[in-house]
């Protein structure tokens, strides 16, 4: 038995379980703050809020030693009671936390190994140290090798990975000059202003949206895959789940980086400059669209085999298998 812990910030946590789970032998009882994720076929506990009602804000952190763990929080203590009930219960094997340091170390205390999936940017806080020497291992879902800290525990690059990872492609349906702009649901910092200001300056280019809650999106009922299958160029925010789709999709790319904690979207975009694509750690001036698209264009697809070569989840759901014993 593999429990799992997914962050409800965003969807890329949860659809990082649901990704690696389809390939899992060992049975997965998963937790989180908000309802079941879609396609996601185990044992799911939602877990109660942490972050609701009155908060002591001032204690959140133990004095840096941790990330969120404010004092006399009935929902802190009720989840965190849930979590070490259900492992006295199940006995499992692994312990998956996508992410939080403080289940990392819960589950440890109760004596079960931890596997963290790592996430960029500068985490050398206490707290992030603290998390990664606590692990058996880190799994990173990015390709290797590459600078990143490892605290002393083993870090698994896998390669990105999305739940588009295996459909087949569709260059046919390639509309030359046709640009999507691929924001998803955890906030962002571009407006609509940008937007159209980015439209105005590429009079040679036709502009669709997928950004929820802008007065551009016109998506309507659509999936994304069929959006991202129409664009010659996707322009997307740095998010892991959203770089891994349009990677699954091989489409050239200009990459925007938003402004995220421990700067985890500007380091991707960093490492994505290395590959050889499109990455910018702001979005920028009208005047510099015509030359990222052409620039995006002339880069073509090819960077992305390497980051996400297309077995991503079924190397780390392989990796967690026989962490847990292979199916124990």
């Amino acid at each position: 038995m593999i429990g799992w812990y997914a962050h409800s910030h965003g969807a890329g946590h949860r659809q990082r379980l649901v990704a690696v789970s389809r390939h899992l032998r060992t049975p997965v009882t998963a937790f989180g703050s908000a309802a079941a994720p879609e396609g996601f076929s185990g044992e799911w506990i939602e877990l109660p809020r942490d972050d609701d009602g009155p908060v002591d804000r001032a204690s959140a952190t133990a004095g840096g030693a941790l990330h969120w763990a404010p004092l006399h929080h009935a929902g802190l203590q009720d989840r965190h009671a849930a979590l070490a009930g259900w492992i006295a219960r199940a006995r499992p094997r692994l312990f998956v936390t996508d992410v939080s340091v403080e289940v990392t170390a819960l589950a440890r205390l109760c004596g079960v190994p931890v596997v963290v999936f790592a996430m960029l940017g500068d985490r050398d806080d206490p707290a992030h140290r603290l998390g990664r020497s606590l692990a058996t291992a880190l799994v990173a879902p990015w390709p290797a090798p590459r600078d990143e800290p490892d605290g002393g525990a083993q870090v698994v690059h896998v390669g990105a990975f999305s739940r588009f990872d295996g459909r087949p492609l569709t260059p046919e349906a390639s509309r030359p000059g046709t640009v999507l702009v691929l924001f998803g649901s955890g906030g962002r910092d571009v407006g609509d202003d940008d937007f159209r200001a980015a439209r105005e300056a590429t009079p040679g280019w036709t502009w669709e949206y997928r950004v929820p809650g802008s007065a551009e999106d016109a998506a309507g009922g659509e999936d994304v895959w069929t959006s991202l299958q129409r664009a010659e160029v996707v322009v997307v925010h740095g998010g892991h789940n959203a770089v891994a789709e349009v990677a699954a999709a091989r489409r050239p790319a200009v990459v925007i980086a938003q402004d995220r904690p421990f700067g985890e979207q500007r380091r991707r975009a960093e490492l994505l400059r290395a590959e050889g694509l499109v990455a910018l750690d702001s979005w920028p001036a009208a005047p510099e669209w015509p030359g990222l698209l052409d620039r995006a264009r002339a880069a073509g697809a090819g960077p992305w085999e390497r980051w996400a070569p297309g077995d991503g989840a079924q190397r780390a759901a392989a990796f967690l298998d026989a962490a847990a014993g292979d199916g124990a």
